[in-house]
């Protein structure tokens, strides 16, 4: 494995002259961009000497917009025109962004779209895109100030459960930010990288990633510089931030009585909540003093008010663990990263869970940058680092929709990324030409219960009987995670294709509650499954014998035309029944009468077909 050691920039060493690219953190409450320069992976500073910069940004009218520490100072005194935890809101419509602000904090602007949703501020409308390309625009400056050149491009960290929406909207704001994106990666396999080339790591590790406004668990296995997540499970509506919100309810409650905040008191509030937390990392207690109101609180007693959250990180790392068939003795390490890591009653819970301390000797603020800077290097093309890979997971199952409203998995969840995979379906009546293809995400079996992406259609399919053709839809997801779907026509080539890009994305809790209900409905889904099948085979059967009775009727007896109908009105009694297993044995007792009828229609029209042909015409026509 290649080392490269992790420093500060030395300010009196040359700026390499090597091709220029960055890994940014792009984080809910701070930002970060490191880069390699002569062997070090280095976390950049501003001129100030700071190397956290606020995700913060304030709008005044007719000036640039204001990003980072007095953006953030800001936002006490002008909460309705500063943007704060712009990366909750990516991904999301008006009604979720609604939905999820518990202070009020945003005004929406009405004229807007309900999927692209944007927020009023002092110099007009701005859309979470354009916030987050405002914090990017700050970190290129910072980064190409320091480095003396432009850079050629970066890879953006983004949480593992981010899904299709988040992820293209953070690609947008590169670009808008004139960003070339080499990759995103996913933070928590981005700490990984910078911990396994600190440490030297080897064998199974959690990494558990607590920012400020999103929550990822990855499990991933080190060996021999591959770098592979086994499972991944997360909350994007889950960090610190939440931490906050919660001690100032319990303070809002002490000092004012429970009674409504305006903005403004809202904001002083929240900011001081802030504080305290930040306090409570390093001291047992606090002396707490707002406006008329005085009292002391302690870090147990915070743990309390905040036993939920904490249960809520632990359930998922129970998850993850499940879903990669491992136990809490098959982990060796476990890697704190995001700001929120730094409250004791997160690590007292982490350590009582896996039953050992995590590792904390990479600043966790600091870790996922350090990750995507490596990263950078590889992918610019950089000698310093070229001896390890990752190979990361996609969190959810992609797949089509088939007939009888099922879903045909085609990637399954916690499948290693890159990756294409294939496979075959065909029509379902005769003569059909065309095919639409329906994309959907998610754990259950029927369409209705998973998310869908999107739709297309396939035309040009040869006129066929039912099941003749052959479309291959291939499925490919790069190491973005990002979806293209291509349907091919065997025979003739013919092909249709789509990205996937939602406008978009699910509510704050609906990969976190997909999943529960996909483990609580499993067995019931697999029954519903198995009758779809049932009565989709049925129904076919059916209209393939009415269609032949139709043609070759003639070929019954009265007794035979008898015995079949009766077999039929059997198996639509058994349809309306709902049982598998008893439309599976009506349909074989009509596969077994009607056998005899196909066997001579089988016979007929290949007579008809070698009619006026001689022996020797047909053994030339089968060479």
């Amino acid at each position: 494995m290649s080392l490269l050691q992790i420093s500060e920039p030395n300010f009196e060493s040359p700026v390499s002259t090597h091709r220029l690219a960055v890994g940014i953190d792009l984080g809910t409450t701070n930002s970060l961009v490191a880069t390699g320069c002569g062997g070090r992976v280095e976390i950049l500073p501003d001129l100030d000497g700071e190397y956290l910069l606020p995700s913060v940004v304030q709008y005044r009218k007719g000036s640039p917009p204001v990003v980072g520490e007095k953006a953030k100072a800001a936002a006490v005194a002008d909460p309705e025109n500063t943007v704060i935890s712009v990366k909750r809101l990516l991904g999301k419509s008006a009604t979720e962004i609604k939905n999820s602000d518990t202070v009020g904090r945003y005004r929406l602007d009405s004229s807007r779209d309900e999927k692209a949703p944007a927020l009023l501020t002092a110099n007009g409308s701005r859309d979470p895109v354009q916030v987050s390309a405002d914090i990017l625009k700050a970190l290129i400056a910072r980064a190409e100030d320091f480095l003396k050149g432009k850079l050629e491009g970066a890879v953006i960290t983004v949480p593992a459960y981010f899904n299709d929406a988040q992820r293209q909207q953070t690609r947008d704001a590169a670009r808008l930010a004139g960003l070339k994106v080499l990759r995103l990666l996913n933070e928590p396999p981005a700490a990984a990288v910078a911990y396994g080339l600190d440490s030297k790591d080897q064998g199974n590790v959690v990494v558990f990633d607590l920012g400020g406004g999103t929550f990822d668990v990855s499990l991933l296995s080190l060996k021999k510089g591959i770098f592979q997540v086994l499972a991944t499970g997360g909350d994007t509506a889950l960090g610190g931030d939440d931490f906050d919100n919660v001690l100032a309810e319990w303070l809002s409650l002490q000092v004012f009585g429970g009674k409504k905040l305006d903005l403004g008191e809202q904001s002083k509030l929240l900011h001081y909540a802030n504080q305290i937390k930040h306090q409570l990392s390093d001291l047992e207690s606090v002396e707490l003093s707002y406006a008329d109101w005085s009292g002391r609180l302690s870090h147990v007693q915070f743990s309390t008010l905040c036993e939920d959250l904490i249960n809520r990180t632990i359930k998922t790392c129970r998850r993850v663990l499940r879903d990669a068939s491992k136990s809490v003795g098959d982990i060796d390490n476990i890697v704190m990263v995001g700001g929120a890591t730094r409250m004791p009653a997160i690590r007292a819970a982490v350590t009582q869970y896996f039953g050992k301390p995590p590792l904390t000797h990479i600043d966790p603020d600091r870790a996922v940058a350090i990750g995507a800077g490596v990263q950078a290097e590889i992918l610019i093309g950089n000698k310093a680092a070229n001896n390890f890979l990752l190979l990361d997971v996609n969190p959810l199952s992609l797949g089509i929709e088939t007939m009888g409203e099922l879903v045909e998995k085609i990637i399954p969840r916690n499948t290693t990324i890159p990756v294409a995979r294939a496979q075959e379906f065909t029509t379902f009546k005769d003569g059909q030409t065309a095919m639409k293809l329906h994309v959907v995400q998610g754990e259950r079996e029927l369409v209705s219960d998973c998310r869908s992406l999107a739709h297309f259609e396939l035309r040009g399919i040869p006129p066929m009987v039912a099941g003749a053709a052959k479309v291959r839809v291939t499925f490919q997801v790069d190491a973005d995670g990002l979806l293209s779907v291509i349907a091919e026509e065997c025979s003739t080539g013919q092909t249709a294709e789509i990205q996937v890009k939602p406008s978009y994305g699910l509510d704050a809790d609906s990969i976190e509650q997909m999943l529960k209900l996909s483990h609580e409905h499993a067995h019931e889904d697999m029954e519903l499954r198995a009758l779809k099948e049932a009565q989709l085979e049925a129904s076919q059967l059916m209209e393939a014998i009415d269609a032949a009775i139709e043609v070759d009727g003639g070929l019954l007896t009265k007794e035979e035309a008898r015995v079949i109908s009766s077999a039929i009105t059997e198996l639509k009694q058994a349809l309306d029944k709902e049982s598998s297993g008893r439309i599976h044995e009506q349909t074989e007792k009509l596969n077994k009468v009607s056998s005899e009828f196909a066997a001579r229609r089988m016979d007929l029209h290949i007579g008809k077909g070698l009619r006026g042909e001689s022996i020797d015409a047909v053994d030339q026509s089968n060479k």
